[in-house]
């Protein structure tokens, strides 16, 4: 009984330390697969977040390539614009070679003239309702109305832009 109890200790003093490493070592590795996930699951995310700071870096660059391309879209337009220009100012210099002064200071007055005459004709016509309309016994808020309306209000911005507008916008 005594070997039967001695091998049974003997048994159990060298098995149950393999035994318990058995479980300790099932415990780490199941530590170690937990420390793994969420290793993964960080690098994941890092990723993933890193992929959208990228995109929208890239957003970013595309704007800027899109905006950069409509500046430069612009600039081409306004150098066209300034040869067009250039290209008329050199036809009409071309028109006054050989000509007297009298008719350079014809052609040149062509525009003014042609402003001023409008210009007079809407105060004309203007003057002339107004008269028409006092003396018939319209009061000053209903001929306000008649002859200053959104066509005559058109009319007239379209001449001062066109007379001075131009010219500022040309400097």
């Amino acid at each position: 009984m005594l070997t039967l109890l001695s091998t049974l200790i003997s048994f159990l003093m060298g098995g149950l330390p393999k035994l318990l490493d058995f479980f300790q070592d099932r415990a780490d590795k199941l530590h170690e697969l937990a420390l793994a996930r969420m290793q993964i699951e960080r690098e994941l995310e890092l990723r993933k977040a890193g992929f959208e700071a990228q995109e929208r870096i890239e957003n970013i660059r595309s704007d800027q390539l899109a905006t950069e391309s409509a500046a430069n879209t612009q600039q081409v337009l306004i150098g066209a614009q300034q040869a067009e220009m250039q290209a008329i100012y050199a036809h009409d210099e071309s028109l006054n070679e050989g000509t007297s002064q009298w008719m350079k200071n014809l052609r040149a007055s062509v525009r003014p003239v042609i402003t001023y005459g409008f210009f007079f004709l809407l105060l004309f016509v203007d003057v002339g309702l107004f008269a028409y309309g006092w003396h018939s016994g319209a009061t000053f808020v209903e001929l306000a109305e008649m002859l200053w309306d959104s066509d005559t209000q058109a009319l007239f911005a379209s001449i001062i832009a066109f007379h001075f507008g131009g010219r500022a916008f040309g400097k």
